[in-house]
């Protein structure tokens, strides 16, 4: 293929040929992520020419994240931090850290990052001011997508998997395999992550749609994904209700729990159902305290949410579909 034009170029960056010869020839005058988009359509066309040396700088996508001592917040930076190793040198992935409980900061991070970049990932909370703030930024051009929930307002992309679909699993295989009737519980963190409100409301939705007379689907407990409070509330359940049977995380803090049923006398009388594979959880199946483990693979989740964004910074033509990402099922048997 021939050497690409300026007009290819301006074609694929979305401007004008003369501000692509502006950036190719090094004249200046041309906004940082205007010259980002134009370098990235040139090396995409694979421009021979050697590009200004002030122009060959590096691509950066920033990772919001809050959790890092949370299980599945630490496989998913360890996911993205693989996954950059393995890019070309101008392509910088950097992780940023936020406090989940403070949304206003993460508001103002992606308003005002301090810092040059290309593109950004969110695995943050929902919140109205997270969901403006996003909003502001895609309205400029900027390549964005979500993990782990959708915020409001936003119409950047979200990558993850069918979490209604995973509570409604998560109430079949109860329902089918715990033979005692009783009482059965829900907990999750809160209602600032859509995908445990769409758990639990696949959850409930099913066990309202294929009743068991036997069953009572009573409450669901809000731990916040804090090992404390979450083994806190499963103690005061175990107290208040000595007919439980069911268990239902949609959140974090699986160990937590565990520990708490091992304790108990009736432990392995209570289904338990619970998201991410670690080593506690694939023990605790292996010991009975656990039934059924859900993993959403957030590894598969940062690698598609990279290629997304290097999609839509036009670095490859192929095209990257999005159907929601398969969950595997895991009990003691598959392990």
């Amino acid at each position: 293929m021939s050497n690409p034009t300026f007009f290819d170029i301006a074609s694929r960056a979305g401007v004008g040929t003369a501000t692509v010869e502006r950036v190719l020839n090094g004249r200046g005058g041309v906004r940082p992520e205007t010259v980002e988009k134009v370098v990235a359509a040139a090396r995409a066309l694979d421009y021979q020419r050697r590009l200004p040396e002030a122009h060959r700088g590096i691509l950066r996508i920033e990772v919001l994240l809050v959790r890092p001592e949370t299980t599945f917040f630490a496989r998913l930076s360890a996911a993205f931090e693989r996954i950059a190793a393995s890019l070309d040198k101008s392509i910088m992935v950097q992780r940023t850290f936020l406090p989940e409980d403070r949304p206003e900061a993460i508001a103002q991070r992606i308003l005002e990052p301090g810092i040059r970049r290309s593109g950004l990932i969110l695995a943050v909370p929902d919140h109205p001011s997270i969901g403006e703030a996003l909003a502001q930024v895609e309205s400029r051009g900027m390549p964005a997508v979500q993990i782990v929930t959708r915020i409001a307002g936003s119409r950047a992309e979200y990558i993850g998997i069918d979490n209604y679909a995973a509570g409604r699993m998560a109430a079949h295989l109860l329902s089918h395999m715990q033979r005692r009737g009783g009482t059965v519980v829900g907990i999750c963190h809160s209602h600032i992550y859509q995908v445990h409100r769409d758990r639990i409301r696949g959850f409930s939705d099913y066990l309202g749609e294929h009743p068991r007379g036997d069953f009572l689907f009573a409450e669901v407990l809000f731990g916040g994904d804090e090992d404390t409070r979450s083994a806190m509330m499963l103690r005061e359940t175990l107290q208040q209700r000595p007919d439980l049977v069911g268990l239902y995380n949609a959140g974090g803090a699986n160990g937590a729990l565990n520990d708490v049923l091992r304790r108990h006398a009736r432990d392995r009388d209570i289904f338990f159902v619970g998201h991410e594979l670690t080593e506690k959880s694939s023990q605790a199946l292996r010991d009975g305290t656990m039934d059924v483990v859900f993993d959403q693979a957030p590894e598969a989740q940062a690698r598609r949410s990279i290629d997304l964004v290097l999609s839509r910074l036009g670095i490859h033509d192929l095209p990257i579909e999005n159907p929601p990402i398969r969950f595997i099922t895991f009990t003691a048997e598959n392990i």
